[in-house]
Formats: C-alpha cells, structure tokens, sequence
C-alpha cells in the first residue's frame, strides 16, 4: 500500500463519499486510488473554482464534508475565492493539494513551483503538508476531524509521499461536539427577552435548520422579538408552517431603516451586522445607536439547544406566527401547468 491508498481509505473509512477534483500529474496516484475505493466516488471538473464551489455546496446542504483534489499551488489558487466562500459560510472541506515530490521541489524553475503553504493559509483554518508516507494517513484523519468542525482543513501531499510506502490506513477520529451554552447565558438571555424593550434574533448557522427555526419561533410568539438572518446566509430552512424569518437587506441604508427601532440584538452563531462594502457617508457599524448586542451563542457553541433551552425557560409551547402557502389550492392539472406559465412570461 503506497501513501496516496492509506489516505484515501481513510478519507473513505471516515466518512467522506465524494471527491470534486481537477488533477494533474502530482494527484496520479492518488486519483488509481480513488478509482479503486468503492465507498468514494470521483467527480472530474473542469476548473478549481468548480471544485471548490461543489465542495461547499455539497457541504452546506448535506452537513457533510467533502474532498476536492488540486494540482500544485497555482491549481490552488484558481480555487480561493470559492474556498474564501467555503471559509466565511462555516463549510467543512477536506482540500488535497499536490505537490512537487520533495526532491524536484529544489528547482525553483519548474513552472508551477509556488510557495504552496503562503497559497493555501489564507483560506484554510487547518493546514498541513504531509512529510512522510507513513503518516499521510494519520494526517488525513485529522484533515477530516477538522472539516467535520465546519473547517476548511488543507493537507499538501508531496507526490512522493503520495507514491512511497505507508503501513495502512488510520482509523477515523471524532468530530468535536459543538460546545454546549452555559445555564446561565440561557437564564440571562431568557429574562432580557422579557424586558419589554424592542428585541431581535440574528441567527446563522445550523440554528437556521428546522429545529432551531421552531424555537425561535416559539421564542418570538412568547415575547414579541423579531427572528432575522442575515443577507448571505449559507442555509436556511423555510417555507410553509415554519415561523417567518426576516433577512437583512444587502444596502446600507436599507438595514439602517430595517434596524433602527431595535433597543436589543441578541447574537444567535451570528457575528454583529455590518454593510458589505463601505459606501462615502454611510455607515459600516449599522447597529443602532444605543442598540445592547447580546450573545447568547457563539458560532462553535450549540445554537439550537440554547434556542430550545430559551424557549424552555420562558414556557413558550406555540410556534407563533408561521409562513402560509404561497399559492392558493387549486386543481392537480393548474399545479402542474402553472410554472411552466409562469417561466415563459417571466422571460418576456
């Protein structure tokens, strides 16, 4: 067994199904054995910013990590700014990077010799380049232990390491649990919601899935508070019988107004609002002047227990108001007809 098998059984062994990858001659051996590992499957794209766009896709609606293959530095580097997105939005990615064998690395002329670690720090929360061939499997591990995280977790993987011996595959390693939120924050935050002063939810994150969705809701009924999200969330759960959560207009201005009348923000995975770029006479800090920011979860905390745990303590059992269908009931035939209508004269 060289070190790109031992890896990629590892990968497989720990949970990893799928594998978006543009290689090149670095990956060879990694790619023979991917095509012999019937537990993950491989899926060519044309250009990293593909990959790396597949990967956080697939990562944010299924909560699982996948692996992208990249050739060397520069095949890194067409893949940033989809990573960069992948960073922000908190999706678990497990990035292979081919490079150089260690002995070629010494020819700084080769055309695509890059500082490889300086590519890939950027966008990578974990990073790391494989030494021996007896370890890459180990290293894979951790790779996954840390996309499992929601990180983006980066393993360089020289070619020899990849082609030389290794002893086997290494066994999975476990996700960290996110960090429950003490009962005292839940206490704090239960009675600052009964204070009568105009209150919002911010949430991000897996508290925007069903579950956490429900409890907030419960939490607005009970007390009035307002449930938002924020312009670019990654995901959300929505639509019909689930309580209506207001999403924070992309404009300066427009969140000023949106925000205005609010005495309190309670920070539920989220991070304060701001604008997404600065615009000349308007404010970055859009949190209104005198406005208390409050936490009751961070984003490596468990959002949804602490939002059921809220609701708990303020008795709250009605989900309040929820989204209604937006069409009303009409004919089998109508329903089926309708969005074919609708497409045409949409275009005009």
């Amino acid at each position: 067994m060289n070190g790109a098998e031992s890896l990629v059984h590892t990968l497989a062994d720990s949970g990893v199904e799928i594998c978006f990858g543009n290689p090149g001659t670095s990956e060879m051996h990694f790619v023979a054995a991917l095509d012999r590992e019937p537990k993950m499957r491989g899926v060519l794209c044309l250009f990293e910013g593909v990959v790396a766009g597949a990967a956080d896709g697939y990562a944010r609606m299924t909560g699982r990590p996948a692996a992208c293959l990249l050739h060397l530095g520069p095949g890194f580097a067409n893949a940033v700014s989809f990573l960069h997105n992948a960073q922000k939005a908190g999706s678990g990615i497990v990035n292979i990077v081919g490079d150089h064998a260690t002995a070629h690395a010494q020819y700084e002329q080769a055309p695509l010799t890059s500082d490889i670690m300086g590519i890939c720090a950027p966008v990578s929360h974990w990073l790391h380049r494989s030494t021996s061939s007896r370890e890459v499997a180990s290293d894979g591990a951790r790779a996954v232990q840390a996309a499992r995280a929601g990180q983006v977790a980066t393993l360089v993987l020289p070619a020899d390491m990849a082609w030389n011996e290794a002893a086997a595959p290494a066994p999975p390693l476990p996700a960290p649990p996110p960090r429950p939120v003490e009962t005292g924050v839940i206490d704090q935050i239960a009675a600052v919601l009964q204070n009568g002063r105009k209150t919002a939810l911010l949430l991000r994150g897996a508290c925007l899935q069903r579950q956490g969705v429900e409890a907030a809701g419960r939490i607005a009924h009970a007390t009035g508070t307002r449930l938002l999200h924020d312009y670019f969330t990654p995901r959300m759960t929505r639509g019909e019988g689930l309580p209506e959560v207001e999403r924070i207009p992309y404009f300066a201005e427009d969140i000023a107004e949106f925000l205005k009348d609010l005495e309190q923000i309670v920070l539920v995975g989220a991070p304060a609002p701001v604008t997404f770029f600065a615009y000349p006479g308007k404010p970055s800090w859009v949190t209104p002047q005198g406005c208390e920011l409050l936490t009751l979860a961070t984003p490596q905390e468990d959002a949804t227990a602490a939002l059921q745990a809220v609701a708990d303590a303020l008795g709250a059992r009605e989900p309040g108001r929820l989204v209604k269908r937006a069409m009303p009931d009409m004919p089998h035939a109508c329903r089926a007809e309708f969005p074919t209508r609708w497409a045409r004269s949409s275009r005009g």
